[in-house]
């Protein structure tokens, strides 16, 4: 087989869910498939060191254009170009008009959810506007364009099939991996220079933060505030993705200024350092509203971490029983799991315990053999 992947933000150097996401996959793809040529197509960037070429597999940059236009004009013709029999394109959307047989991977379908007025005046950035108002007018054709779609939860296959109304649409729910350097077990010396570099506090409490309403971010505000108001703890919380300027917003917003001496901003943790960051709090705060899967639980949970996050969407599915499950709506909720957790030495102890264990059952490499599967059984379909 030749086997295109699109992954065109593999070379920027702040990487988030689907780059990460589409990175593991190729790395592992590396390993388990010796077999097939690859051709992985990336726009240029800064980060060349992502990915590297091997004897069957070619990294192809393709320059030019904001991501509409790279993918819907550039992608298909390049792809086309090196007689690839089937593309795979990885972060939700692909182009419009087919010219291979198409495999798509569906992180999720929030962008579908609610009206575009919502869409439109939310708060979260006009990155971020774009980018989802573009899957929502591009996705229902990409779903029909699709000989294969994959997913990362049952979940979100649930959701998907139901919003779309398919009924007989292949789709397989593929769950994501944790890397092996989210591990209990981590190199002193590493551990002394992240935080001499990011200026940690003793006791931390962590929250990935991020304008995107869904994030919830402003009730972790509210909840750490009457957590301190409850309790004589020391704890900081740690936020990574959020500016200064955002956080006295929303301290406003909230009527809580007084609390921005009880935060700690990190701005862009780099893949070296995120898993200490994780393994040195005192817990993980992920009490998002929607999540397509939510691979932060697991980095937590593989570091040693007890995790707090929400009892909606894919959560409760990629949590298990190692989590302390919570109502995001309520802020109660969230303060009272925090109380819990750092007041309870045995409860504690039992979610790192569970936690650990739960970890170990998601994996990169078997991520990448079931998408493998898919690319066999499409292929063994277009030539029969």
């Amino acid at each position: 087989m030749r086997i295109g992947i699109e992954a065109q933000r593999l070379f920027r150097p702040h990487k988030h869910g689907m780059d990460i996401v589409a990175r593991e996959l190729i790395l592992n793809l590396q390993v388990i498939d010796k077999e097939n040529d690859y051709f992985i197509f990336v726009k240029p960037d800064q980060d060349k060191s992502a990915i590297k070429s091997t004897a069957n597999f070619k990294v192809v940059e393709i320059p030019g254009g904001p991501y509409p236009w790279w993918e819907q004009f550039k992608l298909p013709r390049i792809a086309k170009s090196y007689n690839c029999d089937i593309l795979h394109c990885t972060s939700n959307t692909a182009p419009y008009y087919k010219n291979i047989p198409l495999i798509t991977t569906l992180h999720d379908i929030i962008y579908m959810e609610g009206s575009i007025l919502n869409l439109l005046f939310n708060k979260a950035s006009l990155y971020q506007k774009f980018g989802n108002l573009y899957r929502r007018v591009i996705v229902s054709k990409v779903i029909k364009n699709s000989r294969r779609l994959i997913t990362v939860s049952n979940f979100e296959k649930e959701n998907i099939t139901k919003y779309f109304k398919l009924k007989h649409k292949e789709i397989k729910a593929v769950h994501n991996g944790v890397n092996k350097t989210f591990t209990v077990n981590m190199d002193a010396d590493h551990i002394e220079r992240v935080k001499s570099k990011y200026k940690l506090p003793e006791n931390y409490f962590l929250h990935i933060a991020n304008k995107d309403p869904r994030k919830n971010t402003k009730k972790v505000l509210i909840a750490f505030k009457d957590f301190l108001e409850r309790t004589t703890s020391k704890q900081k919380l740690l936020m990574l993705g959020c500016k200064d300027a955002d956080l006295k917003i929303s301290l406003n917003d909230i009527g809580a200024i007084d609390l921005y001496n009880h935060i700690i901003l990190t701005g862009y943790v780099s893949d070296e350092d995120l898993p200490v960051i994780y393994k040195l709090s005192q817990l993980f705060l992920f009490p998002s509203l929607r999540e397509g899967f939510g691979i932060p639980i697991i980095e937590a949970m593989a570091c040693g971490v007890p995790v707090i996050t929400s009892n909606t969407s894919s959560m409760p599915e990629v949590a298990g029983n190692a989590a302390h499950l919570i109502d995001p709506n309520k802020i109660e909720d969230i303060s009272s799991a925090m109380l819990k957790i750092v007041s309870n030495e045995n409860y504690k102890n039992m979610l790192i315990h569970r936690g650990l264990k739960r970890s170990k059952e998601f994996s990169w490499n078997k991520m990448a053999f079931q998408v493998l599967e898919q690319y066999k059984q499409l292929y063994k379909e277009i030539n029969t």
